[in-house]
C-alpha cells in the first residue's frame, strides 16, 4: 500500500510540474508581449473602470481629455511606456514632473490616482499605471469625437524617473521641421506618423509662454489671428493664461490640420508642418488630413499603438505600483521575489 501511494505521488508531483510548468511558459509568453486580453482573467473589468472614470472626468471638464492623452505622450517619450511620469520626486531620485517641458503644464495626475484607486478596490496589484495612462489617452479621444483602436496590454512600471531625458527627449515648441523629424525618428517615426501624432493638438489648451513669440514675432501666421490671440496673451505677463490648440478644442478631428493650412497653428512647431508655400517635406500630409479625417483617425490611432509599444516593461521587469506616485515599498518587491523563489522550488521538485 505505502508503495502504491508513493508512486502515486510521484505521478501525481510529476503531472503537477508539467501542467505547472506550461502554466508558467504560457504566462510567461504573455508577459513578454503587449496584448489586448491581459486583464481579461485578471481584472476583467479593468477596461470598464478606466473607460467610466475618465468619461466622468471629461464631462465634467472637457480640456482633461487633452491632458490625459499628453500624459501618455509625455510618459512614452521618455524611457518608454513605463509609468515613470506620475512619479513624485523621492531622496534618491528627481521625478519628470519638474522637467520643463512637463512643469506647470502637464496635467490630470489626480484623475490617474483616483482610476489606480478604483482598480485598487476591484483587483488589488494588477492593473500597472503605464496600462492605465495608455487606456485613458485611448478613452480620451473616444470620449471627444475620435476614433477607438485596441490597447495593448501588459506593460509595468518603472522603478526610477528621468528628469535628464525628460528635458532632452520631449518635443518643445520652438523645434522647426527638421528638429521635429529627427526626434521622432530617433523614437522610431517616420514623417508621416510624426504628422499623424501632431494632430493630436486637435484638442486641448496651450499656455501663453509657449506661443508668445509665435503670435508677436512670426510672419508665417494669419495676422486676424495673431491680433485675437495677442487678447489673451499680452507681450509681458498673462505667462499661465490658456488659448485653444485649434479652432475646435473640445472635438477630436481635423480642425487641426485645416487650421495650419490657413497659417493659424498657434504654436510654431505646429505651423512647421505646413509652410504655405508647398516647399515642406509634410506640407502633402497635412493637405491630405485637412481633407480626409478618416485617414487622419486611422493613421493617428496606428501611430498611437505603435508608440505605446515603445520600450515597454514586462514580464519581471519593473514592478505593478499599488500608487501611481511612488514605488512600492521593500515589503512589496519581498514578496514578489519569495513567489519566484517557491515557484523555481516547485519546478526543481
Amino acid at each position: 500500500m505505502s508503495s502504491f501511494l508513493s508512486s502515486s505521488r510521484s505521478k501525481f508531483f510529476i503531472n503537477f510540474k508539467l501542467h505547472f510548468s506550461l502554466f508558467l511558459v504560457l504566462i510567461g509568453a504573455a508577459s513578454a508581449q503587449l496584448t489586448p486580453n491581459f486583464y481579461s482573467t485578471s481584472c476583467p473589468n479593468a477596461l470598464s473602470t478606466i473607460q467610466s472614470a475618465v468619461q466622468s472626468a471629461v464631462r465634467n471638464e472637457s480640456r482633461m481629455g487633452a491632458s490625459l492623452l499628453r500624459l501618455h505622450f509625455h510618459d512614452c517619450f521618455v524611457n518608454g511606456c513605463d509609468g515613470s511620469i506620475l512619479l513624485d520626486d523621492t531622496a534618491n531620485f528627481t521625478g519628470e514632473k519638474t522637467a520643463v517641458p512637463n512643469l506647470n503644464s502637464v496635467r490630470g495626475f489626480e484623475v490617474i490616482d483616483t482610476i489606480k484607486s478604483q482598480l485598487e478596490n476591484v483587483c488589488a496589484g494588477v492593473v500597472s499605471c503605464a496600462d492605465i495612462l495608455a487606456v485613458a489617452a485611448r478613452d480620451s479621444v473616444v470620449a471627444l469625437g475620435g476614433q477607438n483602436y485596441t490597447v495593448q496590454l501588459g506593460r509595468r512600471d518603472s522603478r526610477t524617473a528621468n528628469i535628464s531625458l525628460a528635458n532632452s527627449n520631449l518635443p518643445a515648441p520652438t523645434l522647426n521641421l527638421n528638429q521635429l523629424i529627427s526626434l521622432f525618428s530617433n523614437h522610431g517615426f517616420n514623417t508621416q506618423e510624426l504628422v499623424a501624432l501632431s494632430g493630436a493638438h486637435t484638442i486641448g489648451q496651450a499656455r501663453c509662454t509657449t506661443f508668445r513669440s509665435r503670435i508677436y514675432n512670426e510672419t508665417n501666421i494669419n495676422s486676424t489671428f495673431a491680433s485675437s490671440m495677442q487678447s489673451n496673451c499680452p507681450r509681458t505677463g498673462g505667462d499661465n493664461n490658456t488659448s485653444p490648440l485649434d479652432t475646435t478644442p473640445t472635438s477630436f478631428d481635423n480642425a487641426y490640420f485645416t487650421d495650419l493650412l490657413s497659417l493659424k497653428g498657434l504654436l510654431h512647431s505646429d505651423q512647421q508642418l505646413f509652410t504655405g508655400n508647398g516647399t515642406g517635406s509634410t506640407d502633402s500630409q497635412v493637405s491630405s488630413y485637412s481633407s480626409n479625417s478618416s485617414a487622419f483617425f486611422t493613421d493617428f490611432s496606428n501611430a498611437m499603438i505603435k508608440m505605446g509599444n515603445l520600450s515597454v516593461l514586462t514580464g519581471t521587469n519593473g514592478e505593478v505600483r499599488t500608487n501611481c506616485r511612488k514605488i512600492n515599498g521593500a515589503s512589496l518587491n519581498l514578496i514578489d521575489n519569495k513567489i519566484v523563489d517557491l515557484i523555481t522550488t516547485l519546478l526543481d521538485m
